[in-house]
């Protein structure tokens, strides 16, 4: 199953995503006498997830498919998944390659994890804003692992069992301010706008092989660096086990897994986070310094 966040008359509403377009959430309840909820964020918080991705599987599918009152494709206004998560952690220089463009040594014994709050989201469509305070921006196209039950010091074999699915991200570092100093880091990745989140979360069961994703920054069209989930050094089952023993993770939390080679954005770029089998996620980018000189 694939879920959306649509905006809908100034509204944020969760909808499954369908061959013809997207059906509401509520809609779905009102039509075929279920009573999920309509907001993506409390489906996944309030333990829904599964039971309504096997009523959709054994039955809901052709049922939501054929239903005639959707959203067609070339109407659809994304919103991010949800605004806020409890948690979002990011990874840094999880793939040795991006490592090696930053003349930096990749991390080998442990992830380089940092934390970003919720006021850095957007979703796709938006604009990433360059701040004032920054003259090097980078944007990084990564794969989002989002934690679907409430869980504490989960094995790597057990990980994929806590998983609620899978999603594109966009995140974005201001390079020059971390440059001065390595304990600027969550400053460097925290200004507002500074992670793209969306648009589609897709179920584990869409995904064949995890590892196997390719997962490509792009920018303006043009394909940036790509790389293959398989090549991190901390793949996800060892990401959320990780950070599952460092503080309980909850249901919506965000599990940013890395980027194969951020991009330097500059006012009027276009950036994209493809990977295997998702809906692209793109986003303008607008220079604050630029738009004042306007």
């Amino acid at each position: 199953m694939r879920l959306s966040t649509l905006v809908v008359n100034n509204e944020e509403k969760g909808a499954v995503i369908t061959k013809n377009g997207a059906v509401l959430i509520e809609d779905i309840n009102q039509a075929f006498d279920q009573n999920w909820h309509t907001n993506l964020f409390d489906v996944i918080s309030h333990n829904q997830l599964i039971s309504f991705n096997e009523w959709y599987k054994a039955e809901g599918k052709s049922l939501v498919e054929n239903y005639q009152n959707y959203v067609p494709k070339n109407e659809l206004v994304y919103g991010p998944l949800y605004r806020h998560p409890r948690k979002i952690w990011g990874i840094g220089l999880n793939y040795v390659e991006h490592a090696a463009d930053l003349s930096e040594k990749a991390p080998s014994t442990e992830p380089a994890s940092f934390m970003k709050p919720d006021t850095t989201i957007i979703g796709p469509n938006d604009t990433i804003e360059i701040p004032h305070q920054s003259h090097r921006t980078t944007a990084e196209a990564e794969l989002g692992v989002i934690i679907g039950k409430v869980c504490k010091d989960v094995s790597e074999e057990d990980a994929e069992s806590v998983v609620a699915g899978y999603t594109t991200i966009i995140d974005m570092t201001a390079e020059d301010i971390l440059e001065k100093n390595p304990r600027y880091l969550t400053r460097s990745k925290s200004f507002d706008t500074f992670f793209s989140f969306g648009p589609q979360l897709v179920t584990p069961d869409e995904v064949e092989d995890v590892l196997a994703l390719n997962v490509s920054t792009v920018i303006n069209g043009k394909l940036h660096r790509k790389n293959v989930v398989a090549n991190m050094t901390f793949r996800p089952w060892n990401l959320v086990s990780f950070h599952s023993k460092v503080m309980t993770l909850l249901p919506g939390d965000i599990i940013s897994t890395g980027t194969p080679g951020a991009v330097h954005i500059n006012d009027e770029d276009t950036v994209e986070c493809h990977i295997d089998g998702f809906e692209k996620l793109v986003n303008k980018v607008r220079d604050l310094k630029v738009a004042n000189v306007k």
